[in-house]
């Protein structure tokens, strides 16, 4: 009894079918590679899984080669239609639709502006003071939120400049009772270390002794004669060419 024909629809279990899809896709990219050897064809395969996934195959030649390829015989054959008069007709009406369009809106910018409302009726006016008065609401909301935004930075920064002024002042008041502590601490310093007496220049030294006459205590050290200029007799000391007095 022969195989009985399987009917083709989805596997439902997705386990099934993942297995089913990665079968199916070895089969086919060995039915590709067999077709490129035995015929000498290009072949191409894309191939992409339930999740997104891409799965491609090229023989003979590069995938970039064998899309280009596809592209050029593609596009080759097909003709350049003339647009047909229906169709020219249509983008017609088309047009001239949109030119009234800008015209109604120009018209309407004009009538926002205070510009051309002569001829308008109490209900166009009506109507347009409404869409001037929503359109005040609103911008006058959105600068209102701005000011207010402003106003919250501007607090913020002022308050992030009391608190560095506030910093630099107690920094000042540190260094200020600072100072006098170091000062009175190098005045007690000198006031306890020892005051040293200054020194004294020594004198300039006389050559000779001074010569006293008359002076019984002050003796020559030598006794003689001292280069031949004094000379020493009794209690006075005489020069040699002075006349000595005897018989006294």
């Amino acid at each position: 009894m022969g195989r009985g024909r399987v009917q083709l629809r989805r596997i439902e279990n997705k386990i099934r079918r993942q297995v089913t899809f990665s079968k199916r896709r070895t089969g086919l990219v060995k039915k590709a590679q067999e077709i490129s050897v035995l015929c000498d064809a290009d072949v191409a395969l894309i191939v992409f899984s339930p999740k997104g996934k891409l799965f491609e195959y090229s023989a003979g030649s590069s995938m970039e080669r064998i899309l280009d390829r596809y592209e050029r015989c593609s596009y080759a054959g097909q003709e350049i239609s003339t647009p047909s008069l229906d169709s020219q007709g249509e983008c017609s009406t088309e047009c001239s639709k949109l030119l009234r369009m800008i015209d109604a809106m120009q018209i309407s910018l004009r009538h926002l502006k205070g510009e051309e409302i002569d001829a308008l009726s109490i209900r166009e006016l009506q109507g347009l003071e409404m869409q001037l008065d929503a359109s005040l609401r609103r911008t006058r909301s959105r600068k209102n939120q701005l000011m207010v935004e402003s106003l919250a930075q501007l607090q913020k920064k002022d308050k992030e400049l009391k608190e560095l002024k506030k910093q630099l002042t107690k920094k000042v008041e540190q260094s200020e009772d600072i100072e006098p502590q170091n000062l009175s601490q190098g005045l007690a310093s000198l006031a306890t270390s020892p005051c040293k007496p200054p020194h004294l220049l020594p004198g300039p030294v006389s050559p000779h002794p001074l010569l006293s006459i008359g002076d019984t205590s002050q003796r020559n050290e030598v006794g003689e004669e001292d280069a031949g200029i004094l000379v020493r007799s009794g209690n006075t000391t005489l020069p040699h060419w002075m006349p000595r007095l005897t018989g006294e």
